[in-house]
């Protein structure tokens, strides 16, 4: 799979990501009547796809390496919080395993759109 087909691939799974997020949040708030985790996860799940967005418009494949990076490690955040909520009653492990798989699936392409380029950099 090329660079170009796996940054479509994982700009269209961030953004779904996000919106799930989003949804999940406004869950939490109404119904749960939880603020403090919830906008952790809030913060870090819509950054994603907001850092790989910025990235598309990168000045030097540097800049793209690095707005690439922050984006793995803000899925990676996600993750953390995921974990969290589920641990702490507020996710169910169903609701969990899907965004979690979700996640997990945005880590791993990024990580191999990362190695690519940081490749192709040095050769």
């Amino acid at each position: 799979m090329g660079n170009e087909v796996r940054k479509n691939i994982v700009k269209n799974k961030s953004f779904q990501f996000a919106i799930k997020i989003v949804r999940l949040y406004q869950f939490f708030v109404t119904e749960k009547k939880e603020y403090v985790l919830s906008k952790q996860l809030l913060r870090s799940g819509t950054s994603v796809g907001a850092m790989i967005r910025e990235a598309e418009h990168a000045e030097t494949k540097r800049d793209f390496i690095h707005k690439m990076a922050i984006a793995q490690k803000e899925i990676n955040e996600s993750i953390y919080w995921l974990e969290l909520l589920k641990e702490t009653d507020y996710l169910d492990q169903g609701e969990f395993e899907s965004l979690n798989t979700d996640a997990v699936e945005i880590i791993k392409l990024l990580t191999s759109i990362l190695k690519s380029t940081k490749t192709n950099i040095n050769n």
